[in-house]
């Protein structure tokens, strides 16, 4: 009877996550493991477009964070020539009327980035501030003229959250809360992927899940941000998605195996041709539900 209550997809055995899906999973070590894994793979790319005379052209995060610095490292120890990659932020936290939070607040995800990358790396490898496209809560447009003007994006690599969001770009509230019954305005999965860059209210979920750098803190978190849109994302040539964090081993069984909603956006990356979920290998176990 216990089972009975539980989902599906909270059984799905390491062994078959992914299939059937069309995503391609990828099973590593540790968080370290992962974050090496990510600073080598995109220092490798950047090498292999500029061997090519091709930009390199991606949508980054802060979250996953620990391949910045890796990645600054190897830049500079290899004199890997940056003048043609270009990155477009993910987003940037806002405070509750939209305007962004300065870059020396200690959660503020450009001023993360300026420390731990930019500035890391050694004067003939540094970005030029037009390589470093950031959305902007006033000009939220700019981001797809941008992309437009650069000939498309290679690849948007990136985190999730606990409600399965991709960026900031949060699931639309479908139900009525309390009541069980469909809210107004129900989105489709169409409707979601065509949402460009904005800003928007952050939910409670994501809000308290990022509490942990903040003690618990819940109330120091900004309630809002820009984010880029699933529209520029999904338009990206590839996707790369990392799960890091021991709590992800449910969320990645429920985007991978269960339904495809804009309640859990990612599960919505399973339309698109070319994503590859790279898991922690204790991300990959299933999750040991019960009271402890």
């Amino acid at each position: 009877m216990r089972n009975l209550l539980l989902p599906d997809w909270i059984r799905v055995p390491r062994s078959r996550l992914g299939r059937g899906t069309g995503v391609k999973v990828r099973i590593l070590g540790d968080m370290d493991s992962l974050a090496r894994d990510m600073a080598r793979r995109m220092a490798d790319e950047i090498q292999r477009n500029n061997r090519a005379g091709r930009r390199t052209v991606w949508i980054v995060p802060v979250g996953p964070v620990g391949q910045y610095p890796l990645l600054a490292d190897i830049i500079n120890r290899e004199h890997i020539a940056t003048r043609d990659v270009f990155f477009i932020h993910m987003d940037e936290y806002c405070d509750a009327r939209g305007r962004l939070i300065p870059r020396d607040h200690p959660l503020s995800l450009y001023g993360f980035m300026d420390r731990l990358f930019y500035s890391r790396l050694r004067r003939p490898f540094r970005f030029r501030p037009e390589q470093q496209i950031r959305p902007h809560p006033q000009h939220p447009e700019e981001i797809q003229r941008r992309i437009d003007q650069l000939g498309g994006v290679d690849a948007a690599w990136g985190g999730v959250g606990i409600n399965g969001h991709f960026a900031f770009n949060e699931p639309p509230e479908e139900e009525a809360r309390g009541k069980g019954k469909p809210g107004r305005g129900r989105m489709t999965a169409e409707e979601f992927l065509n949402l460009p860059t904005r800003v928007l209210a952050l939910t409670r979920e994501t809000r308290t899940i990022n509490s942990v750098t903040t003690g618990g803190a819940i109330a120091v978190i900004p309630p809002c941000a820009v984010t880029v849109g699933m529209r520029e994302i999904f338009a990206a040539r590839r996707i790369e998605v990392y799960f890091n964090r021991p709590w992800q081993s449910g969320v990645v069984r429920e985007v991978l195996h269960g339904p495809v909603t804009p309640r859990r956006p990612v599960s919505l990356l399973r339309r698109h041709p070319n994503v590859t979920f790279t898991l922690a290998d204790y991300v990959a176990e299933k999750p040991d539900v019960r009271l402890r």
